[in-house]
């Protein structure tokens, strides 16, 4: 009973609504002072009175100083994730595809910076990879549109029975000790990847840094890998819950779906805009099918209590 207690106050502390609008107020003063520190950066190089040994683009184009603040939302954007994560299942995998589409975006600001504007456009690396970006955050934004649809269509079949509460009130309970342990993690791994990006920035030599290469990379990689074990042990603890087929399925599914965003990190080029468009186009689908057996089942049961009566 005493941990219980600490859990749901440390919730109540990490995860409550107070603490979600402080967090979003906090981020955006953050995005807005990065914005013009990467503004002021990009200046002091150009007049020479900093150096940064072969700087990327980044530090060149004053378009690409959107990137920064950008990089800030969608940390806020994580917290978000972590935030829905007990109040709705749907709503958290949204979340998840919502993050991703944003990454892509953000790339979008840093793939300006980079574009040749040459007659050649199909011959440049550079210019092709903004295409893709452009293109699939087009398609991203449509899917994740047919998956809000999806996911407001419910079609619940009510169930009263203290052993159903029970096990309910015990698989919210496991989600928000999950979401609150998922907050530390947060902050440690956004810490330690700015820093080591940083590390990367004015000690470029340096093996164990988070080069440029990599920088859409940051922090993102290694929280989906986190977010993944995360999702296994919440696909656990639902069998106390349900062990009804759809409902295994889906969340199987959802698995599926953010195992195939964390291996996007891992490639480049349109691999990488392929498995995203994948990944959400196979959540949607999982949905999808999942609603219409949830239909089904309620249309079953409404028939069956109109017989009875």
């Amino acid at each position: 009973m005493a941990i219980s207690n600490l859990m749901e106050k440390l919730y109540q502390k990490l995860l409550s609504q107070k603490t979600k609008e402080k967090s979003e107020r906090v981020i955006l003063w953050i995005a807005l002072a990065s914005f013009i520190v990467h503004l002021l950066i990009i200046v002091l190089i150009h007049f020479n009175i900093i150096f940064i040994n072969e700087p990327s683009n980044l530090l060149k184009n004053p378009i690409a100083a959107i990137y920064t603040p950008f990089s800030f939302i969608l940390v806020y954007e994580v917290y978000l994730l972590i935030y829905y994560l007990p109040k709705s299942t749907s709503t958290y995998i949204s979340k998840q595809y919502e993050i991703i589409a944003l990454i892509i975006i953000r790339r979008l600001f840093k793939d300006l910076s980079d574009l040749s504007l040459s007659s050649n456009w199909f011959n440049s690396k550079n210019d092709l990879q903004f295409t893709y970006d452009l293109i699939a955050s087009v398609l991203l934004f449509y899917l994740i549109y047919l998956f809000h649809i999806q996911r407001t269509k419910v079609f619940r079949i009510i169930k009263n029975t203290k052993t159903y509460s029970s096990s309910i009130s015990k698989f919210i309970n496991a989600k928000k000790w999950i979401a609150t342990g998922l907050v530390p993690a947060l902050l440690i791994i956004a810490i330690y990847s700015f820093l080591n990006w940083s590390i990367g920035l004015f000690q470029p030599l340096e093996t164990d840094a988070i080069s440029f290469k990599n920088i859409n990379n940051i922090f993102f990689e290694q929280f989906f890998n986190i977010l993944i074990i995360a999702d296994v042990i919440l696909l656990l603890f639902s069998f106390f819950h349900t062990d009804e087929f759809h409902k295994v399925i889906r969340n199987s599914g959802f698995i599926i779906s953010t195992i195939l965003i964390r291996i996007s990190f891992s490639v480049t080029g349109i691999i990488n805009n392929v498995l995203i468009i994948s990944a959400v186009l196979f959540g949607l689908l999982i949905l999808f099918i999942h609603n219409k057996f949830e239909k089904q089942l309620a249309e079953e049961t409404k028939r069956v209590s109109d017989i009875a009566d």
